[in-house]
């Protein structure tokens, strides 16, 4: 639909995007106003927003520190109270940072947590009472397959990745008798500026508007978990089967440079 036929209806249906401004987030962004959702982006920087605005001029944008707990309630009140109720929220919002062991730093934790986790707490903490008291909601939870077992220098991220796939599959189970479903996103490579600084072959790297296509689509079907691409991200699913006294020294093995 050209983004100039789009307006903001009260019939659309209302998609909030966190980490929106750069990346999968933005490429989502993107895919959700050209499939015909009123879609509001927030992210840390105003400027990288504007832009995703200038491309498709529908897209509200909405400034968002997510590790702020109040003004992370603020924005979702304030969004309903403007556009009406969020039937979709994607929890993109986040980051990573390698860490090797001879660097080690307990301040990559706090900081990886605090996003990564804690962002998504806090949009979870001002999104689920309102979901359940309509009873009616859509929530999808953006972690890793890093999050499926643990990998060389991602002991922080990978942790963080981890908690998210655990807290979405005891929250889809929780929040299901209210009408709400939970859903849980776990990418593989995806061309981003974080995975550009790798320094590493990435297997079935994906471009970020096929990834978003891949991921609006996979919400649409309902399915608990959204994986993509496959063929990637089954061999992963595998490994995860190894007894560890396979899978680790053959992940050690595999990734040493």
């Amino acid at each position: 639909m050209p983004a100039e036929a789009r307006s903001i209806s009260p019939v659309m249906s209302l998609v909030w995007i966190t980490g929106a401004s750069q990346g999968l987030g933005r490429a989502t962004a993107l895919d959700h106003a050209d499939a015909g959702w009123q879609v509001v982006a927030s992210a840390r920087s105003s400027q990288r927003l504007g832009d995703l605005v200038a491309a498709r001029p529908a897209i509200i944008s909405h400034p968002l520190d997510v590790t702020d707990r109040a003004a992370t309630h603020a924005a979702v009140a304030a969004i309903e109270a403007e556009y009406g109720p969020i039937d979709r929220a994607v929890l993109n919002a986040g980051t990573h940072q390698p860490m090797a062991v001879d660097a080690f730093d307990a301040t990559v934790f706090d900081q990886l947590f605090a996003l990564n986790v804690g962002g998504v707490v806090n949009c979870l903490a001002a999104l689920v009472p309102r979901m359940v008291a309509r009873r009616q909601g859509n929530i999808a939870l953006v972690s890793s397959v890093a999050g499926y077992r643990g990998l060389p220098t991602a002991a922080a991220y990978g942790a963080t990745k981890a908690a998210l796939i655990n807290m979405a599959e005891s929250l889809a189970m929780d929040l299901k008798p209210f009408g709400v479903r939970v859903q849980l996103v776990n990418p593989g490579f995806i061309r981003t500026p974080l995975t550009d600084r790798n320094d590493f072959a990435m297997p079935a790297l994906m471009e970020p508007d096929v990834a978003a296509r891949r991921l609006r689509q996979g919400l649409d079907s309902g399915r608990f978990e959204v994986t993509f691409p496959k063929r990637f991200t089954w061999v992963l699913k595998a490994l995860r089967l190894l007894p560890n006294a396979i899978y680790l020294p053959l992940i050690a093995r595999s990734t040493r440079r």
